[in-house]
């Protein structure tokens, strides 16, 4: 929804003081990779391993300047191949896609972001039952990376009902929908004990209005691998804006 109508500018300006410094050094030696996380597709975990990703334009009936953004930031084999190897070590099947460019969900959020594109990303899809304990257990498997100057970025929505925010688009409205799921998303995640911030996790659909700010959670389930890959982590909030009549935020680990 970034690509039509923010309703905040807010919203622009926090997303790009988020990440702060750059994980990136001038060295050429130095691991300078940031981490992309945001679907593990189908029913296997499948990774984009291509060196000049492009960009795929993945989405439809938006303004025609929108279908002409570039961000050239390029990929990381040596790190995809890091990652599968991690992942399949701790028994996950996984699938390599050389050719599949960034979708809206990388360039958008990390464009912003990182407007330079000097940072190389690999991007991974979601398994298919977008299972919370599933992406969990496969974020433990990556913390490693977090060691290495790895930066790993779950992108998504923490409110995500598009009939919702399309009527967002068309009129504008003091009543902000999602609070109710974001206060108990917040509590969860700032949660000191990462035990119970998992169980907690695990039963999301369970949360007051967790339905209706995520009829299907495709969006929300990047956050479960970042929360698994930052278990031992305090978690805070770092954002929080409403755009489009709902609210959205923003969480950062360690």
């Amino acid at each position: 929804m970034l690509l039509y109508e923010l309703g905040s500018s807010q919203y622009l300006e926090q997303a790009q003081e988020i990440p702060g410094e750059s994980p990136c050094t001038t060295t050429k030696s130095s691991r300078c990779y940031p981490h992309r996380i945001r679907s593990l597709g189908r029913a296997d975990i499948h990774y984009k391993k291509n060196s000049n990703p492009g960009l795929l334009f993945d989405y439809s009936g938006f303004p025609e300047e929108t279908y002409q953004l570039q961000w050239p930031a390029g990929g990381d084999p040596h790190l995809a191949l890091q990652v599968r190897n991690l992942l399949e070590k701790a028994g996950n099947y996984t699938h390599t896609d050389e050719n599949r460019g960034y979708d809206h969900g990388v360039f958008v959020p990390l464009k912003i972001a990182f407007p330079a594109a000097d940072i190389p990303c690999v991007q991974l899809s979601l398994q298919a039952g977008l299972d919370p304990e599933t992406h969990y257990l496969a974020g433990e498997s990556l913390t490693s990376l977090r060691d290495e100057n790895v930066l790993i970025l779950g992108s998504g929505n923490t409110f995500h009902n598009i009939p919702v925010l399309m009527r967002g688009i068309k009129n504008k409205t003091d009543n902000i929908a999602g609070y109710d799921f974001d206060d108990w998303l917040t509590k969860s995640l700032t949660n000191q004990n990462p035990e119970e911030r998992r169980r907690l996790l695990f039963q999301w659909s369970e949360a007051p209005g967790a339905r209706h700010s995520h009829p299907r959670e495709e969006h929300l389930a990047p956050l479960f691998l970042v929360a698994g890959s930052a278990a031992g982590e305090l978690c805070k909030k770092v954002f929080e804006d409403a755009v489009l009549g709902a609210v959205e935020s923003a969480f950062m680990f360690g």
